[in-house]
This record gives structure tokens, C-alpha cells and sequence, in this order.
């Protein structure tokens, strides 16, 4: 019956700054950008392998909840070919990243950031 995930969307609080993160500091492609008068909001489509992004913006979003733990989603996950590399380019941009770790189940190595809104990114390595 479900095939594959299509798309995950997110609502940013200021969607220049989230536009430019996404777009310029993760390089993810835009599919398609639409301003949508009736509700004073941008949706941005992005690519991210065969899924879609959906980048929302509304004026006065409510905070989340808490950090992490708050009931809904948790975090978004990119898989990478290399951590460290990864990690390296997002330090140079100024964005901070927790240590890597370990994934005690598969052995891989991982690690945590923030997109501008403060919704935690893994980085899981592919390798």
C-alpha cells in the first residue's frame, strides 16, 4: 500500500534565513517556489534524492514545544557518504555540530545540527 516517503515539510519562522540555509548552505536544488497571497505564506519544494522537502513559512508560527522530546516529529536525517567531511563544510559555514557517535546497532558513525529554527539534522554516514 506505501511505496516510499514523498515529502516531509517544515514551517520556519523566517523564511529568507531558512530559504538561505537550505538552499545555499545544504545546496538542496528548488523544485518550486510559490508566494501564496491568500495566506501571506512561501512554500518552497526541495530536492533531496528522491524526496521532497516542503519549506512553509506563516506568519507567527507557534515555537516547538520542546527540545527534543516534544510529541511529533523528532528530527530529519540525511544520510552522507563521509561525516567528516560533511562536518568540515558545516563548521566552515558556521554551523555548529554536536561530536559523532557511534550507532551501537550498526556501528555507523552520526552526529546532530540545527537548521536556523533550532529542528535537530542527523548526519548518518552511508559508509
Amino acid at each position: 500500500m506505501f511505496t516510499q516517503l514523498h515529502h516531509i515539510a517544515i514551517i520556519c519562522s523566517n523564511y529568507k534565513r531558512s530559504k538561505h540555509f537550505y538552499t545555499h548552505v545544504l545546496q538542496l536544488p528548488i523544485i518550486h517556489e510559490q508566494y501564496r497571497a491568500d495566506k501571506r505564506s512561501y512554500k518552497l519544494d526541495l530536492q533531496i534524492g528522491d524526496l521532497q522537502l516542503e519549506l512553509f513559512s506563516f506568519e507567527h508560527p507557534p515555537k516547538r514545544q520542546s527540545y527534543p522530546e516534544a510529541c511529533g516529529l523528532r528530527h530529519l536525517a540525511f544520510a552522507v557518504d563521509c561525516i567528516e567531511e560533511t562536518i568540515a563544510y558545516l563548521q566552515a559555514n558556521h554551523i555548529e555540530v554536536e561530536p559523532i557517535r557511534i550507532d551501537p546497532i550498526t556501528g555507523k558513525k552520526f552526529t546532530f545540527f540545527q537548521d536556523p529554527d533550532q529542528l535537530p539534522i542527523e548526519l548518518y554516514e552511508r559508509g
